[in-house]
């Protein structure tokens, strides 16, 4: 399962948690324009606009997990098992692979305003990347610097949600997410009021007692009203180390240990446990993607201008995963 968020500073950051039982060799991966994007039902796109993202490469083609184009059009894919639907091939629609949809939205829009008049005739098609790499169950979130929304295809059909509070989990549908909301609109980060019995002294006993109540679980529907909990009442400087910190100390509020999430044990009879096996923050207005990995807190960054966008060849980078230590003596 996994999480996703926006930030606004004096920038805008858009990134998101990588909650999974195994890792595949995911790499920071830079596609530029001149690149053709091969796809299996619509036109190739030959030319397209610049991106970087967390991607699985396989012969050569970006499987991305999330991307920011180079006009800051942000957008992540999010598991969605049970609900997601992909239809059958339909005449007369941009049949568009689960796989191909960040390639295909990023490559030609710049906002999503733009995107969502691609998104009026596209049909999220039914189709495998391969035998070995059969199409994962996603929803995704597509967000500019304005705006933010919600991408579901079930089988009532395909669905773009508003989304006020610029963050997004897993299960049940995003619909589901804001009405539970509201379970906890009392909740605040500014101390507790007694409402129940006003006229009895109540005293509190600790700090932090006017968020009580928020969800500390690792199931989805938790998971999004702590990060939206933590989102909404966060406090940054404006600066670039500040905010992308803070950004990472909010994705952290729903990170995810390895063994506090069991799955049952694999062919093998080991424990399979779901963790987070990175987080990352881009910053949509520099196009800078910057990464931490479970083993590895520091901050790792790639700016995607230090790259040839006009060029026809992916650039990568691999993760640095093992663990950052600076000695002091």
């Amino acid at each position: 399962m996994c999480t996703a968020a926006t930030f606004h500073t004096k920038d805008h950051y858009f990134g998101r948690n990588l909650d999974l039982e195994f890792s595949y060799h995911e790499q920071v991966t830079v596609l530029p324009r001149n690149r053709t994007v091969p796809m299996r039902v619509m036109e190739d796109m030959k030319q397209h606009y610049a991106m970087i993202g967390m991607a699985f490469v396989v012969d050569g083609f970006p499987l991305y997990y999330d991307a920011t184009n180079e006009h800051g059009l942000s957008m992540a894919g999010l598991n969605f098992p049970g609900n997601a639907y992909y239809a059958p091939v339909c005449d007369g629609k941009d049949n568009v692979a689960s796989f191909e949809v960040i390639l295909w939205l990023l490559g030609q829009c710049r906002t999503v305003a733009e995107a969502r008049e691609k998104i009026e005739n596209m049909n999220i098609c039914d189709i495998v990347f391969s035998p070995e790499l059969p199409a994962s169950p996603l929803h995704w979130m597509l967000a500019d610097r304005e705006e933010c929304v919600v991408l579901e295809q079930t089988k009532s059909g395909l669905r773009v949600h508003e989304n006020p509070v610029g963050v997004m989990t897993n299960n049940p549908t995003f619909d589901y997410h804001m009405t539970h909301l509201a379970d906890y609109m009392n909740v605040s980060g500014d101390p507790g009021v007694n409402r129940m019995m006003p006229q009895t002294e109540l005293n509190q006993y600790s700090r932090g007692m006017g968020g009580f109540g928020i969800p500390g679980d690792l199931s989805s529907a938790s998971r999004f009203v702590k990060v939206a909990f933590t989102k909404m009442n966060s406090v940054s400087g404006s600066g670039e180390s500040e905010s992308i910190s803070q950004f990472f100390k909010i994705l952290g509020s729903v990170e995810q240990q390895r063994g506090c999430c069991r799955l049952g044990k694999d062919e093998n009879g080991n424990e399979q446990c779901e963790y987070t096996i990175y987080s990352s923050c881009c910053n949509m207005d520099k196009g800078i993607y910057y990464y931490t990995t479970y083993e590895n807190s520091q901050i790792t960054g790639v700016n995607m201008h230090h790259t040839d966008l006009d060029g026809t060849e992916l650039t990568v980078f691999d993760l640095v995963k093992g663990q950052q230590i600076r000695m002091e003596n």
